[in-house]
């Protein structure tokens, strides 16, 4: 036998990762579902524990020192990466604006809640070039306080203070970001395989800005926004005006609020590209283990700020690059301007014939002036006509545009950390925004049982009480902590319309809860979740099952007013497979879209089986149909489903695109139909083991039991309040 362990050259260890061998699964079985997007921030990545609590943990924290320790650390230049005018709130602005901006409304994922901008693919994000330095610069902080402040709470607190050092003031800021200790590999950032492909790909038509793929915002991989260059490097104002409107309402900002980010953002600040771009090292997940997690090397930087190079652009927008003031309105419209090259070789604007003293001084060498220049998107603000006009009323009241871009700042900052019941710390403000999607307490002090007893008596199926509790809970959105059954919003534009809900059924049931919350004082929140619970309750117990589903009183009504219909659009749902539904065909597969919903609402894959056959069983599929349910005692929690699905008496056989029956083998005869994702809880290896589990003839008590949790766990997801 060969001792392979002394043979020189061979490494005694397995090569590659976990990650690598499920690409290698999805090689050899490229139609094998993937359900890594479930296992997300799993407890065994997460070095703090079980009982670590950031949100205790934080409002230990002295908020005064970290803060007065982080305006001394604006202006302490290091020599191994010197500061702008001795001074680091350029650089740390964008540090939060770009842990910020990757959110986007149409699945709330990205954003500054989580500190992902640690970990690739955004750590090396083109765009984010150079914040790795920021962040380096921001670890004595971290280390100095610890697990009282987290990284992502961090990032937002140092562009907060670095306008507070630049003479501006904020609207406000919130603590209680907690940090996640894995990289998203299972965010969607784009199909392309290389960084700043041509964004041609992301776009029916490129020309028409409104076509591109859903759910993403940026314009190109490896960009946050849009490229500053113009549309694929090409300059055209105009274009990138329309690019930039998209953009921006895909973070659900309006023009008003996007102008006031763009002027806002660069008021101070510059951009870097006096140098080589060619020169730099490779990305940080891709440099050397020298490096530290340092990436883009600068040989030729030689402790000087004037010779970075991030961008390729270069130079400030305005005179005072360390002031908030209105310089960046006075160079834009002020003068004209004419399309350059950055000693980088990057297109920008500078403007003809400024005068000296309009000149920004160097970064280094306060005693050279250097040339100031504008971005495609910066032209785009003076060329589009109602970007033009905003940013004229922006100088005619310089008051009014502060109050402006502070509350936009503010929404860009929090827009990903859900209701305010989740902030924390003394500079919170006591306004409520409607974006914040507010919902008033709701009275507590009914007597839960008359409220049961009075639903009861509506003489509603469980199916239509437990399929309106579910519609109302099912938004929520971990990605973003919006949505969910708090507010009772499916009574309003534009929920009570979409037609995932069934209008029709939706209707007639919310009649009657409106009489039951009028008689008992119990909000329609808290009675369509009640009801739901009741619903199951008596499903149960029709099964020989008592049990009783936890409820938490205290969910509010929220109005018209208080709810931004057009940003709940995007909550809507196109595809619920828990309830066998989806509005028409897709590209994806039916099973992809169940995990998808899955997932954002914060479920496990056995959560996400367990609900899926207990919600079959009660009958509760869109409109009626029968597929998936797997059991002559409709109404019943029981594990029919599981059993029937694993029954090998039964044969399947396809019928259409996304339609099945199950047969008897003996007889041939048709006992069930089905659709996709009935059948990957039987095909799937991990999700049969679930299936197999709980179709046990020991199991049913665990299998209603185990519905019963995963159903609360939904129905309180947003109980933020109660947290």
């Amino acid at each position: 036998m060969t001792d392979n362990s002394s043979r020189g050259g061979e490494c005694p260890v397995m090569h590659g990762s976990n990650t690598q061998e499920q690409a290698r699964v999805t090689s050899w079985w490229p139609e094998n579902l993937n359900l890594d997007i479930l296992h997300q921030h799993d407890r065994k990545t997460n070095p703090m524990g079980e009982n670590f609590d950031y949100s205790e943990e934080v409002k230990k924290l002295d908020y005064e020192a970290l803060e007065k320790d982080m305006h001394e650390l604006m202006t302490n230049s290091q020599e191994w990466w010197p500061a702008d005018w001795g001074h680091y709130g350029g650089l740390m602005i964008r540090l939060a604006w770009h842990a910020a901006g990757t959110y986007r409304v149409a699945d709330g994922r990205g954003g500054a809640g989580t500190g992902n901008q640690r970990f690739a693919p955004l750590n090396s994000f083109p765009d984010n070039g150079n914040l790795d330095k920021a962040r380096r610069l921001l670890w004595p902080l971290k280390k100095k306080y610890g697990n009282k402040i987290s990284w992502a709470d961090l990032y937002i607190l140092a562009g907060n203070v670095a306008y507070e050092s630049f003479g501006f003031k904020t609207f406000g800021f919130s603590y209680g970001r907690e940090d996640i200790w894995h990289p998203e590999n299972d965010i969607y950032w784009g199909a392309e395989k290389e960084w700043l492909a041509p964004s041609d790909s992301r776009y029916e038509d490129v020309n028409k800005p409104d076509t591109m793929e859903n759910p993403l915002a940026a314009v190109q991989m490896g960009l946050i926004y849009v490229n500053p260059e113009g549309v694929n490097g090409v300059s055209d104002p105009q274009k990138t005006a329309e690019q930039v409107r998209t953009t921006f309402a895909r973070m659900a900002m309006n023009d008003e609020e996007t102008a006031a980010l763009t002027a806002g953002g660069h008021t101070v600040g510059k951009s870097h590209g006096n140098g080589d771009a060619e020169a730099l090292g490779p990305d940080p997940e891709g440099a050397d283990v020298h490096e530290q997690g340092l990436g883009w090397i600068n040989p030729n930087l030689k402790g000087k700020a004037t010779n970075a190079v991030t961008s390729g652009i270069e130079g400030a927008w305005t005179t005072n690059p360390t002031q908030f003031d209105m310089g960046y309105f006075d160079l834009l419209f002020g003068y004209e301007w004419q399309l350059t090259k950055s000693p980088a070789g990057a297109s920008q604007w500078e403007p003809v014939d400024i005068k000296e003293e309009h000149k920004p001084v160097d970064t280094t060498d306060p005693s050279v002036r250097r040339m100031p220049m504008m971005t495609d998107a910066d032209m785009a603000m003076k060329v589009d006509p109602s970007y033009r006009a905003i940013c004229e009323k922006f100088m005619a009241d310089p008051e009014y545009f502060k109050d402006c871009f502070a509350r936009a700042w503010f929404k860009l900052t929090h827009r990903d950390m859900g209701p305010k019941a989740r902030y924390i710390g003394p500079d919170v403000p006591s306004e409520d925004l409607i974006w914040q999607d507010p919902a008033p307490q709701g009275e507590t002090g009914y007597i839960e049982e008359v409220v049961k007893e009075k639903i009861a008596e509506a003489n509603l199926s469980i199916s239509e009480m437990v399929s309106t509790a579910w519609d109302s809970a099912r938004t929520y959105r971990g990605s973003d902590m919006r949505g969910g059954a708090n507010g009772a919003r499916i009574r309003l534009a534009p929920q009570k319309d979409w037609e995932g809900n069934e209008p029709a059924r939706l209707t007639k049931v919310l009649k009657a809860y409106d009489k039951i919350s009028a008689d008992t004082g119990a909000s329609v929140a808290d009675v369509i979740v009640l009801a739901g619970n009741l619903g199951i309750e008596m499903a149960a117990k029709a099964a020989g099952h008592e049990v009783r589903v936890p409820f938490l009183k205290g969910r509010g009504d929220a109005t018209n007013e208080m709810t931004d219909a057009d940003s709940f659009e995007p909550l809507q749902p196109l595809a619920d497979g828990f309830r066998n539904w989806q509005k028409s065909d897709y590209a994806v597969k039916p099973e992809e879209l169940l995990l998808d919903r899955a997932q954002l609402m914060g479920l496990t894959a056995p959560e996400m089986t367990v609900l899926m056959g207990g919600m079959r069983v009660l009958d509760t599929n869109h409109g009626g149909t029968k597929h998936g349910v797997f059991t002559d005692r409709a109404g019943q929690l029981t594990n029919d489903f599981f059993v029937n699905l694993t029954d090998t008496a039964n044969g399947w056989e396809p019928t259409g695109k996304n339609s099945y029956k199950i047969v008897d083998r003996k007889s041939g005869n048709t006992k069930f139909t089905a659709t996709r994702v009935d059948l990957v809880l039987g095909s799937n290896s991990i999700l049969r083991s679930y299936a197999e589990l709980y179709a046990q003839d020991d199991n049913e008590e665990k299998f209603v039991n185990d519905f019963v949790a995963a159903w609360t766990k939904v129905m309180n997801a947003d109980r933020f309040d109660v947290k």
